[in-house]
């Protein structure tokens, strides 16, 4: 992957509302701002600046700094002595290891969802991919990067179970980084959206073996393509 040689990329956040807790809401934007960045896109270690997040946040460094407390404690980022917050980054090993996890809870979550999940929530999963119907999602990167981690999202939603929703929680954070830095490689988006169609096709026939042997199949893919291209990740 080639290096950039702009600055990394800084943390989008919206000032908070005074009439909640300072902390749980700096918390809540933190969470979400890095949860939505594309940490492994840019090869610079992300470091969080405690004085301008208070300033995009409107709020003293107290409350940043309790919330990156709690952030550290969930594993988001890691505070190393005399040089600040980083987000963690996993090793390529680490995004193996995770990718096998989430390969065994989606997995599970179709499953449940082709026994449980109603048909019309089944049918809006095709929905997601409506606007590749006539365009070849390689044209329209982002936007398709954007309906597959949806579609992903939704099949452990369509689960229903809460635990497995909760498991999968930090884990989506790698996962969807990973998934949008690798969508673009090696044909990968005209190929995810096949399987894509043929899990949704499983799930509306209520074929809950094959919901789950092909989900598991099209993550155990995105392993096999990291463990061959993911030397960026160190």
């Amino acid at each position: 992957m080639e290096s950039h040689a702009s600055s990394p990329p800084r943390l989008r956040v919206q000032p908070l509302d005074a009439s909640v807790s300072f902390r749980n809401l700096a918390y809540d934007r933190l969470k979400k701002a890095i949860t939505e960045m594309d940490i492994y896109a840019h090869p610079s270690e992300i470091r969080l600046d405690e004085r301008q997040l208070s300033q995009d946040l409107a709020v003293s460094r107290t409350p940043v700094r309790e919330a990156i407390t709690l952030l550290e404690q969930e594993g988001f980022v890691r505070s190393v002595p005399r040089r600040g917050v980083f987000v963690v980054k996993k090793t390529k090993n680490e995004i193996l290891e995770m990718i096998t996890v989430w390969a065994a809870l989606e997995s599970m979550s179709a499953r449940l969802a082709a026994q449980n999940a109603t048909d019309q929530d089944l049918k809006r999963l095709k929905l997601l991919f409506s606007d590749f119907e006539n365009e070849k999602p390689g044209d329209h990167l982002s936007e398709y990067s954007d309906a597959n981690i949806a579609f992903h999202q939704t099949i452990i939603r369509l689960g229903g179970c809460k635990l497995i929703a909760d498991m999968s929680e930090n884990l989506f954070i790698h996962m969807r980084a990973i998934r949008r830095v690798t969508i673009g490689q090696d044909n990968r988006a005209e190929r995810s959206i096949i399987d894509h169609m043929n899990i949704i096709e499983a799930l509306l026939a209520r074929d809950a073996d094959r919901a789950e042997r092909l989900v598991r199949e099209h993550t155990f893919g995105l392993h096999a393509h990291v463990e061959k291209h993911g030397d960026f990740l160190g």
